[in-house]
């Protein structure tokens, strides 16, 4: 074989997807048909589940440029409306404002530092299949060549080659109505609140920064990100006529959006600077996500309304869900049928985002009606448990991949404090983890599949998990007892293939 396993694409999701693969001990090739990472400025951060796990992969830090772990945030929207966080017990809403172009950066540093060969300007132009391998079709700075591999991989985005070559067909919706102007943009400084970002226009009101804002006449988004500052407008029926996007175009769609005339002017100095239309906007689902040795992540799975930022927590985790399932199929390891759970897992949290990013969508349309919504929405916001039930949903905290005799279990791993060292500290690596708080270390006495990190010592209830390398816990205990133990067993059977390992305590 050339590579155990070939990714297309080194967006994001091909990039956490080969971090993931070589931690544990597989060897991706990447290709990438960009002859130089993409500059072009895209998402602005990271919302969701997704922070805490690159905070457990050591990469939060790196991102976020200040130490320490995650904080939740007081405040988000759904659907441009206002969600009171800071009322809830436990709030899920974690966001990392870093902007695409760093997040690809650190990744693609994390992946070359663990030894990923990433090739720019090469670019899948064909593929095939038998029992044993693909072979990949690539077309290169030299021409054409061909390479073998176990598995390949679409992080090929949206239009993604990969999954046309595969056959697997991309159902959907496509909405036309919508048309979104973006342009990097500043505003006069008098009108930003230094404290808060907010924007006050006079004859309008204010508009609170980074937040999407509905009108009777549209959508409006201020981004007053440090030298990047943007400005964002949705219109409904209000057809393009075709020509190349242009500053004054933006300026127009503002003043109609608003009611009122915002000064903007284009920013100075050197970019990138954004300048970009689009009309209309797709929700698709791959109808599956796998056809023999050839598997999606990402966008290359589904594309969505960008309403909330879901896009890259969705990506990511998905990338992260099938890198330790992928790596235990290329090594051998892997117990039966535990490559198909990356499908039967990671599809449905795809049709639940698509759901939520619609509904979204439905909330922001102009129209009597919808205000008529959104007043009855907004009595249903004044009661936390509803919120809550939101907050998990847009940040993928309501996750539940199985179901288990202990609460815990299929969903994702509370952050516990192990002696004086957090979970997230002990999840570096990528490989599963045993943790036994018992006084005496009885379930770190079982034997579990070599791979799998055990660590004993004093914490914070339950008094056992088994998490495995995506952070989703396999097994719980309460206390030790048979049926714990048995469990803890056959947790081991299904996810891991049982092999002796020497405990190690901490």
């Amino acid at each position: 074989m050339d590579a155990e396993v070939v990714i297309a694409g080194a967006g994001p999701n091909g990039l956490m997807l080969a971090i993931e693969l070589r931690l544990a001990g597989v060897r991706p090739l990447v290709l990438e048909r960009l002859p130089e990472p993409n500059s072009t400025p895209r998402a602005n951060g990271l919302v969701g589940q997704v922070v805490r796990m690159l905070d457990r992969r050591g990469l939060y830090e790196r991102l976020a440029g200040t130490p320490g772990p995650p904080q939740p945030q007081a405040a988000y929207i759904f659907g441009a409306m206002q969600l009171p966080l800071s009322e809830l017990e436990d709030n899920p809403v974690y966001l990392l404002p870093v902007p695409q172009i760093r997040v690809e950066a650190v990744l693609r540093e994390r992946a070359l530092e663990l030894g990923a060969e990433i090739r720019q300007g090469h670019e899948l132009s064909g593929l095939s299949q038998d029992a044993d391998s693909v072979t990949v079709e690539v077309t290169g700075p030299d021409g054409v060549y061909e390479l073998r591999t176990r598995y390949l991989v679409g992080a090929d985005g949206g239009h993604s080659l990969t999954r046309k070559l595969a056959g697997i067909d991309f159902p959907g919706v496509t909405n036309d109505r919508m048309v979104s102007r973006t342009a990097s943009a500043l505003v006069p400084p008098e009108l930003i609140d230094p404290e808060t970002g907010a924007l006050t226009i006079p004859g309008y009101g204010v508009i609170p920064p980074f937040m999407h804002h509905r009108t009777e006449r549209g959508m409006f988004v201020f981004a007053p990100f440090p030298g990047r500052e943007a400005v964002s407008t949705g219109e409904w029926d209000d057809p393009a006529d075709g020509s190349e996007m242009t500053f004054e175009e933006l300026q127009a769609s503002a003043d109609r959006v608003l009611g009122v005339h915002l000064p903007l002017t284009p920013p100075d100095g050197d970019g990138p600077r954004v300048l970009r239309r689009l009309v209309g906007g797709n929700s698709r689902l791959a109808d599956r996500y796998r056809e023999g040795r050839v598997l999606l992540v990402g966008d290359a799975a589904h594309v969505h309304s960008a309403m909330g930022g879901p896009g890259l927590n969705l990506g990511l985790q998905d990338a992260i869900n099938l890198g330790w399932k992928l790596a235990a199929e290329v090594q051998g390891r892997a117990p039966e049928g535990l490559l198909d759970t990356y499908e039967s897992e990671r599809r449905p949290v795809g049709e639940r985002v698509v759901m939520q990013t619609q509904a979204q969508t439905a909330l922001i349309a102009p129209g009597n009606e919808v205000t008529a919504l959104r007043e009855l929405f907004g009595e249903l916001l004044t009661e936390p448990r509803n919120v809550q039930r939101i907050a998990e949903l847009i940040t993928g905290a309501d996750v539940r991949y199985h179901d288990g005799p202990h609460p815990l279990i299929g969903r994702w791993a509370p952050d516990l404090m192990i002696g004086s060292t957090r979970l997230a500290e002990l999840m570096r690596t990528g490989r599963p983890l045993l943790v036994d708080l018992t006084a005496d270390g009885s379930f770190a006495a079982t034997d579990v599949p070599s791979g799998i990190e055990v660590v004993t010592g004093r914490g914070e209830r339950p008094i056992a998990l088994l998490i495995r390398p995506d952070g989703y816990v396999a097994w719980a205990a309460e206390q030790d007892g048979v049926a714990e133990r048995d469990g803890l067993r056959d947790a081991l059977a299904q996810w891991f293939q049982a092999r002796p390992l020497t405990s190690a305590t901490r």
